[in-house]
């Protein structure tokens, strides 16, 4: 294997892991929006995982309406995974 190959290989590994961390968050954002059913084992699951991934932005914004919290702060990691996730697969597939 050329290291060009490794390269372009891992970074595409980077992006996709960015793109599925973004995909949950936005996932819970969509069910907590529509009111899913939290006793569900899948949707606790998505809550649990999209709780982790944001714990860093959880509850980082105060607004009055519970909604605006949870797309504030979930949509915010989110953006920034993308952002962070394909910057640095960017920086990886030029060298």
């Amino acid at each position: 294997m050329s290291p060009h190959y490794r390269a372009t290989q891992a970074g595409r590994i980077i992006a996709v892991i960015a793109d599925v961390m973004a995909f949950i968050l936005g996932l819970w954002i969509l069910m907590y929006l529509l009111d899913a059913n939290r006793a569900n084992d899948f949707v606790q699951f998505i809550h649990d995982t999209a709780r982790w991934l944001a714990g860093w932005s959880h509850d980082l914004f105060t607004f009055d309406e519970a909604w605006a919290r949870v797309v504030a702060g979930y949509g915010l990691a989110a953006v920034v995974y993308l952002l962070v996730g394909h910057a640095i697969a960017n920086r990886i597939y030029r060298h």
